[in-house]
């Protein structure tokens, strides 16, 4: 069998010259130079098409797409969602930022820190959390022993400034801050701060988000003080959490935020609330996990499975213990 010479950039243009499908008029003593330079020029586009590049072909912020998202994807979090598309949005349009956007989302396991973290990515690059500008970092499996945190701090340091170096809109996401061993996020701090650059590399079009259980119970308690005096959910502001919240996280010996410049210094940007979820926000996360599931969605199955969850306070039975955490896999048992 004859195998066929593979084709040159300049064979696959000349090409295209005859099929019509480039019809601007070439003049017969450029045509070489055109070839050459066309071919280069559609070797670029087709590399930008290809793979994955810092530009505007795969990084476009999508505010419209993060509003959308947040007001029906998220549940029971309108404190959170208000607060990350204003500052999302306006540091994303900001194109001369002074610092990094800081974000620490807080609150109990299943509230959506995590599925927050997702919906940014995805509406600021095109490959979502699969991005290679996207970088996730979690406490106990990249951080796991105590006695090699000046190792840890070091390799953090060459992590952020390596991939800041190749794309200034990173984004950092750092999981399980509550279980991350005391001063080592202290490591990265001078990228966090106002400089233009250091070291030739600047951070201030970066963002950095740290995912934390710390000060969940803070949270519950004005939770729960709002409804026993009868207010209504959506009254909680961000102003009746965010000074108490951060408090208690600096003072949180388990934290990985015990004492840290980071706050000290006043370089977290907001610190976002997610409130304990409610047996009406379950349902509303059951039927989502249905669809998704590719199955139709069915009231009464949701509401089976979401009386079988634990709640508290335990007779009352207002918010949920678990979130929405554990619906995917327990959804399969009443499906």
């Amino acid at each position: 069998m004859k195998v066929r010479p593979p084709r040159t950039w300049t064979t696959v243009l000349h090409c295209l010259l005859i099929s019509g499908l480039i019809v601007e008029a070439i003049e017969p003593v450029s045509t070489s130079l055109l070839l050459g330079t066309g071919a280069a020029v559609l070797g670029k586009k087709l590399y930008h098409y290809f793979y994955e590049t810092c530009d505007e072909n795969w990084l476009n912020f999508n505010a419209t797409g993060l509003k959308h998202d947040l007001s029906t994807k998220l549940y029971g979090q309108h404190v959170a969602a208000q607060v990350v598309l204003k500052a999302v949005t306006g540091f994303m349009n900001n194109e001369n930022p002074k610092k990094p956007l800081v974000l620490s989302l807080h609150g109990w396991t299943g509230t959506g820190k995590n599925f927050v973290s997702q919906l940014i990515a995805e509406n600021i690059y095109q490959k979502g959390m699969t991005s290679n500008f996207v970088h996730l970092f979690t406490a106990t499996a990249h951080f796991p022993h105590e006695d090699h945190v000046d190792k840890y701090k070091t390799q953090l340091q060459e992590w952020v400034r390596g991939n800041v170096s190749i794309c200034p809109r990173s984004m950092f996401i750092f999981d399980e801050m509550d279980k991350m061993h005391p001063g080592l996020i202290d490591s990265i701090k001078p990228y966090l701060d106002f400089y233009d650059n250091l070291n030739g590399v600047s951070y201030r079009k970066a963002i950095f988000i740290f995912l934390s259980n710390a000060g969940g119970e803070k949270i519950v308690e004005v939770a729960l003080d709002f409804w026993k005096d009868g207010r209504e959910r959506e009254e909680i502001q961000l102003k009746d959490l965010e000074t108490a919240l951060s408090l208690s996280v600096f003072n949180n010996k388990n934290s990985g935020f015990w004492h840290t410049s980071l706050i000290d210094k006043n370089l977290v940007d907001y610190f976002v609330p997610f409130l304990p979820l409610e047996y009406k926000h379950v349902i509303q996360c059951g039927l989502a996990e249905m669809v998704s599931k590719g199955h139709a969605p069915d009231k009464e199955v949701v509401e089976a499975m979401a009386r079988d969850l634990n709640y508290f306070p335990k007779e009352e039975r207002v918010f949920s213990m678990q979130g929405c955490k554990v619906i995917p896999a327990r959804l399969d048992f009443y499906v």
